[in-house]
């Protein structure tokens, strides 16, 4: 009884340190991320997935209005914002 717990506490030890090295760390994120994108607002500067920086101008429960240059307005899916710019930062 005693070697076949021996036997399986490095596999336990082993799953621990992978939650607090990566799981743990992923979840967090994806939370920051989850929070960041109901947050947005019409007029916030982002950028996409893609590299494209624009202004949102439409929102949609699952798809924004992004204006990337006067008179040019793409369709995107609100997880494909990667980052909320500071105020100005598009000119």
């Amino acid at each position: 009884m005693m070697s076949s717990l021996t036997s399986m506490l490095p596999l336990v030890l082993m799953f621990v340190v992978l939650y607090f090295v990566m799981i743990r760390p992923q979840m967090k994120k994806q939370k920051e991320h989850r929070a960041m994108i109901d947050a947005l607002a019409k007029g916030d500067e982002v950028v996409t997935a893609g590299g494209l920086l624009g202004k949102v101008t439409r929102m949609g429960d699952a798809y924004l209005g992004i204006e990337l240059a006067t008179g040019v307005e793409v369709q995107l899916q609100r997880s494909a914002i990667v980052q909320v710019l500071p105020k100005g930062s598009i000119k």
